[in-house]
Formats: structure tokens, C-alpha cells, sequence
């Protein structure tokens, strides 16, 4: 008989966790894993080929991704055109991680920057259609300040 659980979350999972459809899972897995430092922690193949189910750890993170099926609901970003949805990923070194990314083939939305709000960020769209903002957080900024460099900002 199985052990019941001891947390409502498992273990290396956050209480909210990023769940990908894909037009090519093993493709994404490889992406993610030159791009973003990813380790693959499983991957559940279907009989056809595709890819039912994957996991990803990057940093203290969980990624989960399948390739897409419709017949499921799940449609990648790629068919859709595009994603409303975007990820942060904070990383020591910004500048090494979005050039990486890029070298494996992300396209730049948003070069590199210092932001008024204390980050260094810049947004690229993966192979895959997933925004990605990749920051190194700098400085940290009171409510107060945050508002008068985003009022200094807009001016």
C-alpha cells in the first residue's frame, strides 16, 4: 500500500509551478538545458513518440512540460502565435545566461538593461514561443523609491 503524503506540495515542488505544452518536447528539454543550466529530472514518453510528461529543474525550480496535443487542449505557444504568459528567471550573472541563450538559438524582445527597479533584465522568446525575462536583481528599492524611479521614468 502506498505511503500517504506528508506535505500537500512534494518535495522539490513550489506551491506554483510553470507547466509548458510544446511543439517538440525532447527539442525544448535540450533548449532548456543548454539555455538555462536545466536538469532534466524525468520524462515520460507516450507510445507514439511524444512526450506525455517532463520534468525540469532549473535553480530551486520545477519545470513542467509535454509536447503539445490538442485532442487535450494543450496547445503550444507556437501554434497558438505567441503567449500572454511570461517567465522570470533570476540568475547570478544575466549578461552570461541571456548570451547563452541566445547562442542556442532565444531571440532578443528586450535587450539587456539596468531597470529602474533595481534589476538588470532583458526578455527573449525561446525556440518554443515562451517569453523569458532573465534578471540579475541589483539593488533593492524601499516602496518609496520604487515609486519615484518609476515616476522618474516615465518622464
Amino acid at each position: 500500500m502506498p505511503t500517504p503524503a506528508k506535505r500537500f506540495i512534494p518535495d522539490a515542488y513550489a506551491t506554483l509551478t510553470p507547466y509548458f505544452a510544446v511543439s517538440d518536447a525532447a527539442a525544448a528539454i535540450a533548449f532548456y538545458v543548454k539555455a538555462f543550466g536545466a536538469r532534466e529530472a524525468y520524462r515520460l514518453p507516450m507510445p507514439n513518440g511524444k512526450l506525455g510528461h517532463a520534468e525540469l529543474r532549473i535553480g530551486n525550480c520545477t519545470l513542467m512540460l509535454a509536447d503539445e496535443d490538442p485532442s487535450f487542449g494543450n496547445k503550444s505557444a507556437k501554434t497558438l502565435g505567441g503567449s500572454p504568459v511570461g517567465i522570470c528567471l533570476y540568475v547570478e550573472d544575466c549578461d552570461a545566461v541571456f548570451a547563452r541563450a541566445v547562442a542556442a538559438g532565444a531571440t532578443v524582445q528586450r535587450p539587456l538593461a539596468d531597470q529602474f527597479y533595481g534589476d538588470r533584465s532583458g526578455t527573449l522568446v525561446d525556440p518554443f514561443g515562451q517569453h523569458w525575462t532573465i534578471s540579475t536583481h541589483q539593488v533593492d528599492l524601499t516602496p518609496e523609491e520604487l515609486s519615484a524611479a518609476m515616476a522618474k521614468q516615465a518622464h
